[in-house]
């Protein structure tokens, strides 16, 4: 079979709720992936963050294997022999005191939300069905009901309603606004992503999360932060929230937790908060099963061992200069931090950022644009001075087919 192929029998098959870029992986090591034909592509989105350790690393895909021969799967019916040994391991790493372990980003986040509504009536006093929280426009959480629900993206929303309630939303970067929200006494917490990533790698002021921070606190307020794609070192500290000091209330990851081999998703929180959820109020029947364990634990090696934090600062510092210094019409700015960056692509004779992932794909390196002007560029962490140098290259010849 050749690449059409494979793509006419997944149009044939599938659900059209994507429009993949025009190639067909089947391999993928380090920053790299190979297509059916046999052709390497510096691979600079990273499933959307999921990848930060690079395809395939031998470690994770060895903790993989090794508890894929023992236990995969037992529920929470019972307990097992890795669990405990995985919520002490990732508590300790962040600082918490529990841990809640989901699937799925979206599963972490519709958890986090429970979690806030359950402390609002156990520990604040609000008045049942009246707690709210506040999230931001331009907000990717997930696609789920309700996190759509406080989606301002009409692709997410469009034909879906009726919407889930209790759920303000004002602008992003935005400390006035959150301030005057604050004022409203059923507010139980803030969910916010430190740079909004599907939005385009939107960063905030400095200041602006230590601030917000601080106003949640003046409020009692949770400050939930949505790190499922800026953390784990993607931003180059381990989580996005560290740049400013900030311990958010409640923590919620996923994507790069597993390396990319597996969905896994947690919510990590304090006594005060994540003891106002009982036995029976809320699970998942693959929520922290001993494969996740042991390849959440390896993921988590990986990043402090191979020093990915400094990695994203250095090689992120390099991306956003040599990016701004491309003379090209179609490049209107250039931001980021660390590994998580974007360009936003001015459209020239017809030509748009889909026609610029194209031209980059065909010359090897693949991205993905996101609200069809801007061009997130995300490559696993583990890619190293000499192999970004090449992809850099790679993608200034493609700017130059648009002169």
């Amino acid at each position: 079979m050749k690449t059409q192929d494979y793509i006419e029998r997944e149009e044939k098959y599938g659900a059209h709720n994507y429009h993949p870029l025009p190639v067909v992986l089947e391999r993928g090591e380090g920053p790299y992936v190979w297509d059916v034909e046999g052709k390497r592509y510096f691979d600079f989105l990273s499933a959307y963050s999921a990848v930060n350790q690079g395809h395939c690393h031998p470690e994770i895909i060895k903790a993989l294997k090794d508890q894929a021969d023992r236990l995969t799967l037992t529920s929470r019916a019972f307990y097992s022999s890795v669990l405990g040994e995985y919520e002490e391991y990732i508590t300790r790493y962040f600082g918490y005191d529990k841990v809640l372990p989901m699937n799925s980003g979206a599963e972490a986040d519709e958890t986090a939300i429970k979690l806030c509504r359950k402390w609002a009536y156990k520990k604040k006093g609000i008045e049942q069905n009246k707690a709210k929280i506040i999230a931001c426009e331009g907000n990717f959480h997930g696609r789920t009901i309700t996190i759509i629900s406080m989606s301002t993206d009409p692709d997410s929303t469009g034909d879906y309603g009726p919407f889930t309630p209790g759920f303000l939303i004002i602008p992003y970067n935005d400390t006035d606004a959150l301030e005057e929200a604050l004022q409203d006494p059923d507010v139980a917490g803030f969910l916010v992503e430190p740079i909004q990533g599907e939005a385009g790698v939107v960063v905030p002021d400095e200041g602006y999360l230590r601030k917000s921070y601080e106003l949640c606190k003046k409020h009692n307020v949770l400050f939930i932060a949505d790190e499922i794609q800026t953390g784990l070192c993607r931003t180059g500290k381990l989580l996005a929230c560290d740049h400013e000091g900030v311990r958010p209330d409640i923590l919620v990851l996923g994507k790069a937790l597993s390396g990319g081999v597996m969905p896994i998703s947690a919510v990590l929180a304090d006594d005060d908060i994540m003891l106002t959820i009982k036995p029976g109020e809320h699970g998942s029947t693959f929520g922290g099963n001993p494969l996740a364990g042991k390849v959440g634990i390896a993921a988590l090696e990986v990043l402090k061992n191979e020093k990915l934090s400094e990695n994203a600062v250095r090689l992120g510092e390099i991306f956003r200069k040599e990016m701004k210094a491309v003379k090209s019409d179609m490049i209107e700015t250039v931001r980021g931090k660390g590994l998580l960056n974007a360009v936003v692509i001015r459209p020239k004779g017809g030509k748009t950022a889909w026609d610029v992932c194209i031209a980059m794909k065909d010359k090897g390196v693949i991205a993905k644009p996101t609200h069809g002007h801007i061009i997130r560029f995300a490559p696993p962490l583990v890619i190293n001075e000499e192999q970004m140098a090449e992809a850099i290259s790679l993608i200034k010849d493609a700017f130059k087919l648009f002169e």
